[in-house]
């Protein structure tokens, strides 16, 4: 809408109208918004400083491991027992000490089973859903078998029993006497479990064709609860979805094997010599220098060895040594093929060695992206992070699916047809996957953050991670998590299954999107669109750089990345974080506005248009093909002054005004016509509530265009309503907001004014059919023996 033309004067003091905020409205809230969130974050101390930083006290404990296991391949059973010496570096006396027994998870009357809900379904169920909801447990369970732990003892260092009680997946043991603060304690425990088919934590995958089982074992032995200066002992129970809160220790582990098995494990074996081939061990020095895989075990080798054509292998003992981690994993099978390379992806010339152990069933995927996938990873997080510590990263390859990370160490999914052929989507899903769970090993396994309780601070930061390396690999990569536009179907569902980001990691309704997805989402937006990149990556690199090796709490990032950066967001947090509201901006109008610039040869073209523009009628339009017939037309005696009189044209008296205004004026207000000749005020609502910056993209009548961007804190005074003024020289033709999808927005068409109608396409079929995802390889009959390995192809 355009106003009529304005003198200067009027035009300023309706301008400065016009930029005041519109009065509260009933729902207004901008003072909550963008106030400090004060209280609710803890009161800094000396063991977490206000900046974000460990304080001058931080303490952690931790734990050492010195443990012997032994895979029993025929039972699928787990046999071990570990001493454990105990850093009590706290300033507290202790009583007991809290172990958690991840595997009780699985009991029958555990609380993940009794705690599961479901309902039959009228439309019919498998027998596997079936038995599902009748135990509780899961279908792929067997329930014949009895799960979880069967503790055989816990000893002290002389070997004497100690009491302990456990309660569903914890277990406290008490101590004879005291733990002093400064000292340390020396126990043992013997356990067996049943190992459960993969769940998508850990378990064994049967392979029926060859009567093999891959083993990814994980929470498999008893292990330290952290006890620290936020919560104490750390016992939340584990019901299947919050992962785990874990101390740093040194691990020495001794895994016993069936001999033809390939054993994968966190930490650096320290018995290849006993254990490996001459051939293999000869392969794996090579690896020490090449730019590409190695191949360690040959797919020929493990499909030979799956074979078991020697039935009775006997057993050899893998010996691995992690130093300074929280956890340890172990991968076996006879089916594994293993490659490897050493890489020097830092300036520092320190290399790491990247391998991938996968059966037969993973190629050719597998050998051809996976370990350099590997090396990917390190590279793109130790940019923004800091140097990967540890001196392997393997990623081994379970179920076709997702994924699960353990220091050093990553089972995850990614599986192409049988014939060798794959699509799209699962040849980046793996590659995605692998950087995902890779990429763990920065965020928690170094960054020590509580997935039980935040599983924002790992799946929520690792996922924006991965979301960058995903583009570095590959710059069409097809990322699922991330972008702004990505999230707005999760921010726009029903209020009743949304959860804030900072909920309990057992609590959340939609982990996926909540937990990886939002968080991931926010931290891009930071960067791109809040913070911009330079202050964000230092922000970000400092917090990990702090953090590393230490236990942060959400207060700890919230305040570094703050104190980091000079940039308050204290507002962002709540609305992000904390609450569940959508970013719904709405521009409900804008109201155009002309200076009068009071020079006639511009004035006077302008009103010439204008009154063309008002003969535009129909009428007109159609008289003007009987306009020679008017009495005007037919006698020249009746055409006086006004017929030929053009009340547009410029006069040396109108010239001779101008300049007398022109004359009259300072230099600022003569710039000030001249560079601005357009006002327009717009109306933008916040209908969603969740307050963002504005930005809008102006269309001008010329066919550029121009990008005006507005900080958050414009809502400051009214987060329902503001209207906001905007100048050009150019007259702007088509207004919208958020033009590239910065923000997340969840309704785009209330975006644009005037408003541009959007259709819906629909589809004409004669009968629905089941769609599956495309797979043009097969389509175009690249067997597994056709596929080609060259990235050119």
């Amino acid at each position: 809408m355009k106003r009529a033309l304005l003198p200067l004067l009027i035009l300023l003091i309706t301008v400065s109208a016009m930029a005041q905020q519109l009065p509260p409205n009933p729902n207004y809230k901008a003072n909550d918004r963008f106030e400090q969130l004060g209280t609710m974050l803890p009161t800094p101390n000396s063991t977490r400083a206000a900046s974000g930083a460990p304080g001058r006290e931080y303490w952690q404990n931790r734990a050492d491991y010195d443990i012997k296991v032994e895979l029993d391949d025929d039972k699928r059973k787990i046999i071990g027992s570990e001493t454990i010496t105990f850093f009590n570096n706290s300033p507290d006396d202790l009583k007991y000490i809290w172990l958690q027994l991840d595997q009780n998870l699985f009991k029958k009357d555990g609380i993940g089973a009794t705690s599961r809900t479901g309902s039959v379904s009228e439309k019919g169920m498998s027998t596997a859903q079936l038995a599902a909801l009748n135990n509780g447990r899961g279908s792929s369970l067997d329930p014949n078998v009895e799960y979880g732990y069967q503790i055989g003892s816990v000893k002290d260092k002389a070997g004497k029993v100690l009491p302990y009680t456990i309660n569903g997946t914890m277990m406290r043991i008490d101590l004879p006497v005291t733990l002093k603060s400064g000292t340390s304690y020396v126990f043992g425990v013997e356990w067996t479990y049943n190992v459960t088919e993969y769940y998508g934590r850990s378990g064994y995958e049967f392979f029926p064709k060859d009567g093999n089982a891959n083993y990814f074992i994980a929470h498999w032995f008893p292990r330290l609860a952290p006890y620290d200066d936020i919560n104490g002992w750390n016992h939340k129970q584990f019901l299947g979805q919050g992962e785990f809160a874990l101390i740093f220790g040194n691990y020495k582990v001794a895994i016993t094997a069936p001999a033809d098995h390939v054993v994968a494990a966190s930490g650096e074996c320290q018995n290849y010599a006993q254990v490996l081939t001459a051939t293999q061990k000869q392969r794996l020095k090579q690896a020490e220098t090449s730019k590409t895989p190695v191949l360690i075990v040959t797919q020929a080798e493990a499909e030979k060895a799956e074979k078991r054509e020697n039935k009775n292998p006997g057993k050899k003992t893998w010996i691995y040594k992690a130093d300074n981690v929280r956890d340890f994993a172990f991968a076996s099978s006879r089916k594994f093929i293993w490659d490897a390379m050493q890489s020097d992806v830092y300036k520092s010339g320190r290399k790491i060695w990247c391998m991938s152990i996968y059966p037969k069933e993973g190629n050719p995927l597998w050998e051809q992206y996976s370990t350099r996938a590997v090396a990917h990873t390190l590279k793109s997080y130790g940019a923004r992070t800091f140097e990967y510590p540890y001196p392997v990263a393997i990623s081994c390859h379970s179920v076709a699916g997702g994924g699960m990370e353990y220091p050093m160490i990553s089972f995850n999914g990614g599986r192409p047809e049988e014939d060798g052929t794959y699509s799209e989507a699962v040849k980046y899903g793996m590659i995605g996957v692998i950087i995902h769970e890779v990429g763990h090993n920065f965020f928690p396994m170094i960054v020590n953050s509580d997935e039980r309780q935040w599983a924002w601070m790992d799946e929520g930061l690792n996922t924006f991670c991965q979301y960058l390396a995903e583009k570095e690999w590959d710059f069409n990569f097809p990322t699922r998590r991330g972008e702004p536009n990505q999230i707005t179907d999760y921010m726009s569902s029903d209020k009743s299954v949304l959860t804030p980001i900072m909920a309990s990691a057992e609590n959340v309704i939609g982990l996926g999107p909540n937990a990886y997805a939002k968080p991931a989402t926010a931290l891009n937006i930071l960067r791109e669109t809040v913070m911009g990149r330079e202050l964000f990556d230092h922000a970000f690199k400092e917090y990990a750089t702090r953090w590393r090796f230490k236990s942060p709490s959400p207060a700890d990032f919230f305040r570094t990345m703050e104190d980091a950066s000079g940039v308050d967001l204290d507002w962002f947090w709540k609305g992000w974080f904390y609450g569940t509201e959508p970013v719904d901006q709405d521009l409900v109008s804008v109201d155009w506005f002309n200076i009068d610039t009071q020079n006639p040869e511009i004035e006077k073209e302008i009103a010439r248009k204008e009154a063309a523009r008002k003969q535009q009628t129909m009428s007109k339009m159609q008289d003007a093909k009987t306009k020679g017939e008017t009495v005007v037309a037919q006698d020249s005696t009746m055409a006086d002054f006004y017929n030929r009189y053009d009340p547009f044209k410029v006069t040396e008296a109108d010239k001779h005004k101008y300049d007398q205004y022109m004359a009259s004026l300072t230099d600022n207000e003569k710039a000030l016509i001249q560079e601005n000749s357009n006002f327009y005020t717009l109306s933008i609502k916040n209908k969603g509530g969740l307050p963002m910056p504005v930005i809008v993209k102006m269309g001008f009548e010329d066919g550029t265009d121009s990008v005006a961007v507005f900080p958050a804190e414009i809502w400051r005074f009214n987060d329902a309503q503001i209207n906001k003024v905007i100048s050009t020289k150019k007259k702007v033709v088509q207004w919208t907001l958020d033009p590239y999808q910065q923000i997340a927005d969840i309704d785009t068409e209330n975006n644009a004014f005037p408003r541009i109608a959007a259709p819906t396409r629909f589809q004409i079929f004669k009968q629905q059919q089941q769609k599956r995802a495309p797979n043009p390889m097969q389509m175009q009959g690249a067997g597994a023996g056709k596929v080609s390995t060259d990235p050119k192809n």
